[in-house]
């Protein structure tokens, strides 16, 4: 491999870890210079969710267009770069390897080293892109359809883990919940913007409470960190259907007060995910809190996490809305420290679902 570390190196970034197909070049971990994302969303709509044998497939058929896009959007050649970063893990194992694969293609046929990433670490990275400080430590709070968890992030890739939700993720449970109300997939969007017509506390919807700690007065804190999320769906089901949870489903149009519905279940999330992320920042002793993952684009979640984490003089720092969801920017931003720092893999390197 002929490429050496730089600080202003461009790393050509391959994502395909579930349902987004996407490249990106990024100069010294920061600049974006282009970003192609193909969206599958309309493919798994009819289902409700991502199949993963569909999700395969189309990252077969989109992988090689998005590169060369990607690269002509930047307007560099392949001897232009430093190397290539591809996600490696979590995701769908069968999205992984059409990723990898054409990652070790690329890096083969043009001399490049391969730089492993983790997905969820580059979610937290988006964060930091745009800011001109020294960004670590910090509170990562991750939340999308497929994660939901709390960090104590220290560097690019040196992550502690504080909390994990026991059962759905908060995106997950938006489609699921988006999906009794009758509203189109995915659910986060759709649900956010029926519950601007709606009132966020016009139903008590409960919310998840960790377990009390020995000793939480000492620490200033209620409760212990954790999430869960399905009992507050099952709620919104008995909500809507009655207590016959087998009963049909009403027509859209029949669910009384549907965008109140819609607004209390997301306050519900926003609450959740607020109160434990502020008491992570206040029982580990840091001012920074990072957001990230495709629930970052949340207006509510973006509006409250700033307001709570204000008041206990914290600053909360969310990525810009189109560098939440998965993409391929956030890969070769964080390709860029770890090829730095030597962080390289060779051809045998394998993905992994977990």
């Amino acid at each position: 491999m002929n490429a050496t570390p730089t600080s202003n190196a461009l790393v050509l970034g391959i994502e395909s870890s579930c349902d987004e197909t996407a490249a990106s070049v990024v100069r010294g971990g920061t600049e974006i210079l282009s970003s192609i994302i193909h969206s599958q969303a309309q493919e798994h709509a009819e289902f409700g969710g991502v199949v993963p044998e569909i999700a395969g497939r189309s990252h077969l058929r989109e992988v090689h267009r998005v590169i060369r896009e990607a690269l002509d959007e930047a307007g560099v050649a392949p001897t232009d770069l430093a190397a290539v970063a591809v996600t490696v893990q979590p995701g769908l194992i069968g999205s992984l390897l059409v990723g990898l694969s054409a990652a070790k293609g690329f890096a083969m046929r043009h001399n490049l080293p391969i730089v492993p990433v983790h997905h969820i670490h580059a979610h937290v990275w988006a964060a930091t892109m745009e800011l001109k400080t020294q960004a670590f430590p910090a509170i990562a709070l991750v939340v999308s359809g497929g994660h939901t968890a709390l960090y104590r992030a220290t560097g690019p890739s040196d992550f502690t883990s504080l909390a994990h939700t026991l059962d759905d993720a908060a995106g997950e449970a938006f489609d699921k919940v988006a999906w009794i109300l009758g509203l189109a997939y995915p659910g986060g969007p759709s649900i956010s913007r029926l519950a601007q017509e709606g009132d966020p506390t016009a139903f008590r919807f409960p919310r998840y409470r960790p377990k009390a700690l020995p000793n939480s007065r000492e620490l200033g804190l209620e409760r212990s960190l954790g999430f869960s999320f399905s009992g507050l769906k099952t709620a919104v089901l008995y909500h809507v259907r009655g207590q016959d949870a087998l009963a049909p489903t009403p027509e859209p149009q029949d669910i009384p007060r549907r965008a109140d519905v819609a607004a209390s279940f997301q306050e519900a999330v926003v609450d959740a995910l607020v109160t434990q992320t502020v008491d992570a920042a206040k029982r580990e002793g840091l001012d920074r809190i990072f957001v990230g993952g495709g629930v970052a684009c949340n207006a509510r979640l973006r509006t409250k996490m700033a307001e709570a984490a204000e008041k206990a003089g914290k600053t909360a720092i969310f990525p810009s809305p189109a560098y939440c969801s998965d993409n391929a920017a956030m890969i070769a931003g964080l390709g860029w420290p770890l090829f730095e720092a030597g962080a390289t893999a060779d051809l045998t390197l394998d993905a992994s679902p977990r």
